[in-house]
């Protein structure tokens, strides 16, 4: 048993209440699988529910999953039958769905985004709003917690994909330098919110964003993941928008150059800063600094 380990269920088991098993949904996923796990080891019981058993056994849980597709009510109806307590990892979109299928005396933990804060409207930030807006006026108990961008969990493509991309250029172009603000959030802390808000007893639905303790600029963001992977500080250059926008689409047929879509770039323009105030009060939240998550993401963490 690693230390790690150790610590984890030093944190984490003071505060456990066990329940019936918690039914989660998309537990095949990073955000998931992650927390089938981090449940398990301290204890609880889960009821995994998936669109693909076989993607589930990939996991490695030894956990028989309940098979249900999101956009089939009666299979997710049946899988939810006895649920409690239920945790909802897939897209926010489908809440409505989720809430219609489940028990009337049900708890639900959702994961939305904050991406429906964006300034450029699109598919996902849009099913966020309307996977909210279904679940703050269904009067069921809860919470929707929105994390911004999530990294450390295993096959994540953020900081990973960032290092990906260091590793082969040399320059770094980013709009305007890279001065927006970005406040990621690390795999971890995102679990840990999740169990806070499992062992809360809540008496109508609420909502809540989860981010880092504080923001940093993109740049300082991009040169925080190079230190950690152990590469030499990588060059920025403050390009506008607008052709960097251009480029990416050429660079979407070239295979040999990173893919980083037009919708990313423009993305880099706006602040994704948050108060996260709220998630301190409501649910204790204590998210890990960048160096610390960072460092524990590329295998080179020491003790917290």
């Amino acid at each position: 048993m690693t230390i790690r380990f150790l610590r984890f269920l030093l944190e984490y088991a003071p505060r456990h209440r066990m329940r019936a098993p918690v039914h989660i949904i998309g537990a095949s996923g990073r955000s998931g699988s992650t927390l089938s796990e981090a449940l398990l080891a301290r204890g609880q019981p889960v009821v995994p529910i998936v669109r693909s058993p076989a993607k589930f056994l990939t996991t490695g849980i030894a956990v028989e999953p309940r098979k249900a597709d999101l956009t089939d009510p009666p299979a997710l109806r049946a899988a939810l039958a006895d649920a409690t307590h239920i945790v909802s990892c897939a897209h926010a979109r489908h809440a409505g769905a989720i809430l219609a299928a489940a028990p009337a005396d049900a708890q639900f933990v959702f994961l939305g985004s904050t991406r429906k804060f964006t300034q450029w409207p699109d598919d996902h930030g849009n099913g966020v709003l309307a996977g909210e807006r279904a679940f703050l006026t269904s009067g069921r108990r809860g919470v929707m917690l929105h994390p911004t961008m999530i990294y450390g969990a295993r096959g994540e493509d953020n900081v990973q994909r960032l290092a990906q991309v260091l590793r082969k250029l040399p320059i770094v172009p980013l709009p305007h330098g890279g001065r927006a603000l970005v406040q990621p959030v690390y795999q971890g802390d995102v679990t840990a919110a999740i169990h806070a808000a499992l062992d809360r007893t809540w008496t109508g639905p609420e909502s809540l964003t989860i981010a880092g303790p504080a923001a940093v600029t993109y740049a300082d963001f991009v040169r925080a993941v190079a230190r950690a992977a152990g590469l030499a500080p990588p060059r920025i250059v403050a390009l506008p928008a607008r052709p960097l926008i251009a480029a990416a689409f050429v660079a979407q047929a070239l295979p040999f150059l990173p893919r980083v879509g037009p919708a990313e770039i423009r993305r880099l323009l706006e602040d994704k800063a948050f108060d996260i105030e709220p998630a301190r009060a409501r649910l204790g939240f204590s998210p890990m600094p960048l160096t610390g998550g960072l460092a524990r993401t590329f295998g080179n963490a020491h003790d917290r």
